[in-house]
């Protein structure tokens, strides 16, 4: 058997403004109609011996990753939560430890839930090879066939043909992201490949090597998942534990000090649509300018460029090899080749307490979404969307009253001890203090307008009575 691990565990800061650390890019749709989590899995499909796929993801992001699963027919998942990131060797450790205790030969597929794959047969195949050779007790990583002299990726050499493993060579060495002068020399040589993150290997091997380089990450990994957790369909892994784990690479941990690196060099279209310029890059659907774009947009004598609008209409004139993003609170101009330099603007939004890259003004909560319409002193506007047969937990405010105006649907109120049945055009008001619930019993979505006022406003004065996600 194959098992699958999927890592969804981004932090959302390369593709801002539209990545948010609350719905990083993983489970945004950007190159197709799904996300791109939900892609992920989809190319599974027809991988023979493959067993069900496990997925390790932020705390945060169980119920949107959950929810995501489901629509596209993967049904009972195994979620490992994260109380915190720290890198892929923790993560792929705890997934190689959940596989031994039901499989002790288990090989492991592990991907990214963040990459573009165009070629899934070639993808495939190159898996069985993969496969044949983590039988034979390789570590195998995939290497990329280099089209340009990229900066923004690591880059594989690889080494001698592995007898009797088409396909398949010794890693020679790994190399940091180079230069512009290294990254053409790299190209030139012929046996660079872009690192791609992917890799295959048996779950025993992976843990014995990392006890070999680093058995302190084994040692805290273990820790965090002996003294696990069972939430609703979830694994929540010991967070203390889990904090003091180091945060490490596969790379660093494991693949640059083992004897045992392999890498199957691919073609396959790959991308890990790690910036907007790369997104421009691989998206489909360019018009006669070269441009792409998404949403409300018109442009005049525009070329090469990236231009998309989540809200609200974008215009742009006599500009080309631009990146142009627009969202409901931010709207982020820069040169495609300045593209990564986003990060900066995060760090700084990080730097001087603000928000807009933790979330976006609509909020994903296991029940539905809430968004933020407008704001002033002592009141905040709220626009409320429940879905069919979902509830928000049963709590009360310290600091704050609420008007609830149901839209569309039908709203169940508890309201103290009195339980109330609101239909379109109807309203009530939830005093500071008191004990209250908004449920939707219909098979229709519930969209209601919720007016708050009072001398704080925060989400954090919520006092839950009882949850039916299990949240604290």
């Amino acid at each position: 058997m194959i098992h699958p691990v999927i890592l969804s565990g981004g932090s959302g800061t390369r593709l801002w403004p539209l990545s948010r650390a609350a719905l990083p890019k993983q489970l945004l749709p950007l190159v197709s109609e799904r996300s791109m989590l939900q892609d992920t899995l989809l190319r599974l499909s027809g991988l023979p011996d493959a067993g069900a796929p496990m997925v390790v993801c932020n705390n945060e992001h169980r119920f949107l990753v959950a929810e995501q699963m489901l629509e596209i027919g993967v049904e009972k998942p195994v979620l490992l939560l994260e109380p915190v990131g720290r890198n892929t060797a923790p993560a792929v450790a705890i997934a190689a430890l959940a596989l031994m205790e039901h499989e002790t030969d288990g090989i492991m597929l592990v991907l990214p839930a963040d990459h573009l794959i165009a070629d899934v047969k070639g993808f495939h195949a190159a898996i069985a090879q993969a496969v044949r050779a983590a039988e034979q007790d390789f570590l195998v990583t995939f290497g990329v066939k280099p089209d340009a002299p990229e900066t923004g990726y690591g880059y594989i050499r690889r080494g001698e043909a592995l007898a009797g493993l088409d396909g398949a060579y010794r890693v020679r060495a790994f190399a940091e992201k180079p230069d512009q002068a290294a990254a053409e020399a790299y190209l030139q040589a012929g046996d660079y490949h872009w690192n791609s993150g992917m890799f295959v290997f048996k779950a025993a091997h992976y843990l014995e090597e990392l006890a070999s380089y680093r058995p302190d990450i084994l040692a805290g990994a273990r820790a965090a998942w002996q003294q696990r957790k069972s939430d609703l369909d979830f694994c929540r892994l010991d967070a203390v534990a889990f904090e003091a784990c180091p945060s490490e690479s596969v790379d660093y941990a494991v693949m640059e000090k083992t004897r045992d690196a392999a890498v199957i060099p691919v073609d396959i279209g790959w991308s890990d649509v790690g910036s907007w310029s790369s997104l421009w890059q691989t998206a489909q659907g360019r018009d006669g300018n070269g441009n792409i774009v998404r949403g409300d947009v018109l442009l005049e004598n525009v070329g090469n460029s990236y231009v998309r609008a989540e809200s609200r209409m974008v215009a742009a004139i006599g500009v080309d090899d631009m990146i142009i993003v627009e969202t409901a609170d931010a709207v982020m101009v820069a040169p495609k080749n300045r593209a990564q330099e986003v990060k900066k603007i995060v760090e700084r939004l990080h730097d001087d307490a603000r928000g807009e890259h933790l979330c976006h003004t609509r909020v994903f909560r296991p029940w539905g979404w809430f968004e933020q319409r407008d704001m002033g002193e002592r009141f905040q506007v709220k626009r409320i969307m429940l879905k069919p047969g979902a509830k928000i937990s049963l709590q009360s405010h310290r600091h704050r009253s609420e008007h609830w105006v149901v839209v569309n649907g039908t709203a169940r109120v508890t309201r103290g001890e009195d339980l109330l049945t609101l239909h379109e055009n109807q309203s009530t008001y939830i005093p500071a203090g008191m004990v209250h619930r908004l449920e939707n019993p219909a098979a229709e979505p519930l969209h209601i307008v919720e007016i708050q006022s009072g001398e704080y406003l925060g989400e954090d004065d919520i006092v839950r009575l009882e949850d039916v996600y299990k949240r604290d």
